[in-house]
């Protein structure tokens, strides 16, 4: 069975093609450029690369966040569209998961971090299961990277805690002032997700995919216009 894996969830752009036991095709680049008008084109690129025709792929995965609104819309949006048009599953993997997979057989705890400004990031910790899976430990979230640290040192008991993604270089000073030589930090390479790694997941969680429509973005929040939304409707009920 061959799956197309798709993550437009935050700068990184990346697509694969793979089958249960190969990589057929994975493009990936870290630039400031628009994903809804370059995701067709890689997608059909990489399609024309394996031979693939749309009637051999057996099911999607696709990162639906946290991360950029619109980044992962668009992922998720054409993830659902390609999987509904050719009526078969699609699966969300969490951009955190994604990245986290990078480091696979860590000893201690794995800490994919996203900025999400106001010194907040999106985050989550993971312990490696095996070499081609991670556990989550506890929920993922949005925090204070400085309520994050503390619980971060608590729950690792004295083991390293390695931390990964393109924005943990915003971060790099404050975590290791606070968490010292305990802190790990991922060489560039490991910074990335990668599709691929979207694509195994998806194969081994196919048969618990619903209907594609079934499928939603995971922000974490509310985006900023539809909280003052909200805010002003309940202020207004209010006065009512």
């Amino acid at each position: 069975m061959r799956v197309l894996a798709i993550d437009t969830s935050n700068l990184v752009l990346s697509v694969a093609v793979v089958e249960e036991e190969r990589v057929l095709a994975e493009m990936t680049t870290n630039q400031q450029k628009n994903h809804s008008i370059r995701l067709m084109d890689c997608v059909s690129e990489l399609l024309d690369a394996t031979g693939t025709s749309p009637e051999q792929l057996g099911g999607f995965g696709v990162a639906n966040g946290p991360g950029s609104y619109t980044g992962v819309r668009i992922g998720v949006a054409t993830a659902k569209s390609m999987a509904w048009s050719l009526n078969v599953p699609v699966i969300g993997v969490s951009s955190l998961e994604v990245v986290a997979m990078n480091v696979l057989g860590f000893p201690g705890l794995i800490v994919p971090l996203f900025d999400a400004r106001r010194g907040q990031v999106y985050t989550g910790c993971y312990r490696a299961n095996g070499l081609d899976a991670v556990d989550v430990q506890g929920d993922e979230k949005i925090i204070l990277l400085q309520d994050w640290l503390p619980q971060l040192r608590d729950m690792a008991q004295g083991q390293p805690i390695l931390f990964l993604g393109e924005d943990v270089r915003i971060h790099r000073e404050a975590i290791a002032q606070e968490l010292g030589e305990q802190a790990r930090f991922a060489s560039p390479a490991s910074n990335h997700p990668r599709a691929a790694h979207i694509g195994y997941v998806a194969l081994r969680r196919l048969q618990q995919a619903g209907s594609a429509h079934e499928l939603v973005p995971e922000y974490l929040q509310l985006a900023e216009a539809e909280a003052k939304w909200l805010a002003q409707k309940q202020a207004g009920a209010v006065k009512e």
